[in-house]
């Protein structure tokens, strides 16, 4: 290994012990004054200049306090007379990050170049890989939609065990009768056996013409709920309402966190409108 190797490789290791200590002087010590760094968060242009470099560690530090982790696990180097590269793969995240995605890393490309003798970064480049490309995503969005298939076989079976799986501990709902909201999964309970006790004979729900919008671990679906039940004199009684819900996926598994039904009300009387369909 060269001299310009060791500096280098050496100059890496001491930044990116410096980024995990939060010692801003050490971590910019290195840099050229016009370095250009292209950041995994915005501006997409990149970071240009070591005032504004420097401007941009003091938030990444204070997530760093929290227990986040900023390791090089893999570094490669090589060096030229008077310009040089190195690429390297880190373990960059809090202890629930890295537990739920072990094998996530960041990745960390530097351009470097020798003025007066020594060694200086001239640009970096930071990222992740996208976990929630186009695959991810279609996989996310059948997770989601097979939770409600769940939640609406299990209304049909009238299963209220069933009905409480994926509903997180901590769920507020907003339901059709007061109070104003409902908090956690006991309240919640209740609602969805009253509504299971509502009628003598089956009840369904479906949504038929459900829309799922998901970014990383946050998932909104909403849509027009339809409720059936069965009367004792063998009719059935048949509502539309509107319904969003919001799930977290969570160690996994996607839970709701908050859910809003609502009917609209006719405004010149105020009264709630249970018979409208679509």
């Amino acid at each position: 290994m060269s001299d310009d190797t060791e500096q280098i490789r050496d100059l890496i290791e001491r930044w990116a012990a410096a980024v995990h200590q939060g010692a801003l002087n050490v971590v910019t010590a290195d840099h050229a004054d016009d370095i250009v760094m292209f950041d995994v968060p915005p501006p997409y242009e990149g970071v240009r200049g070591l005032d504004a470099y420097r401007e941009v560690w003091p938030p990444f530090f204070t997530w760093q306090a929290q227990g986040a982790c900023f390791e090089i696990e893999e570094l490669e180097v090589t060096a030229g007379e008077d310009v040089a590269f190195a690429f390297a793969l880190l373990r960059c995240g809090t202890e629930e990050e890295l537990a739920d995605q072990p094998d996530l890393r960041m990745r960390l490309t530097l351009g470097l170049r020798k003025e007066g003798g020594r060694w200086v970064v001239a640009h970096e480049h930071h990222s992740f890989p996208d976990l929630h490309g186009p695959d991810e995503q279609a996989q996310a969005e059948r997770e989601v939609r097979a939770v409600h298939q769940h939640w609406f076989e299990r209304t049909a079976a009238k299963d209220l065990d069933g009905l409480m799986a994926h509903i997180a501990e901590d769920i507020v709902s907003y339901e059709h009768d007061a109070p104003l909201q409902y908090i956690g999964r006991d309240r919640v309970r209740e609602v969805c056996r009253a509504g299971l006790e509502s009628a003598p004979g089956g009840v369904t729900w479906d949504v038929p013409e459900m829309k799922v919008l998901i970014r990383d671990d946050l998932a909104v679906v909403w849509g027009l709920n339809h409720m059936t039940g069965e009367m004792e004199d063998g009719t059935t009684d048949s509502t539309w309402s509107r319904g969003t819900r919001v799930l977290q996926r969570r160690g996994g598994e996607w839970q709701m966190i908050h859910q809003h039904v609502s009917y609209p009300y006719a405004p010149e009387t105020g009264e709630t409108k249970t018979d409208l369909s679509p």
